[in-house]
């Protein structure tokens, strides 16, 4: 999958962000016009003084099951597009991200 990568130490994700989306929640894959493929997030929060990137990372920690201080915004911090770091064990990171999609929104 595009939108995931193990590396060392983690997984880097590649998440397109919607704020003010009304809801929290992932909503699955999404290939952009580009043809790469991002994992659609959506927050409720503002996009102002890094509200929305504080309530994506709550989300993705939440949906990793891994500490909030695990989880960086690494790039895009103010673009729609960024790449989010998740330390911890890659494979488990990894299998996590799978299940990702399996799951309802």
């Amino acid at each position: 999958m595009a939108w995931f990568r193990a590396t060392a130490g983690g997984l880097t994700l590649v998440v397109r962000l919607t704020p003010r989306g009304g809801r929290d929640a992932i909503e699955g894959a999404l290939a952009l016009s580009d043809g790469s493929e991002v994992l659609a997030v959506r927050v409720r929060a503002l996009p102002e003084d890094g509200a929305a990137n504080a309530a994506l990372v709550a989300l993705i920690a939440t949906t990793f099951g891994v500490a909030r201080s695990a989880v960086a915004v690494v790039s895009g911090a103010t673009s729609r597009v960024k790449q989010i770091r998740i330390s911890g064990e890659p494979a488990a990171l990894a299998a996590r991200a799978q299940s990702v999609l399996c799951r309802p929104g």
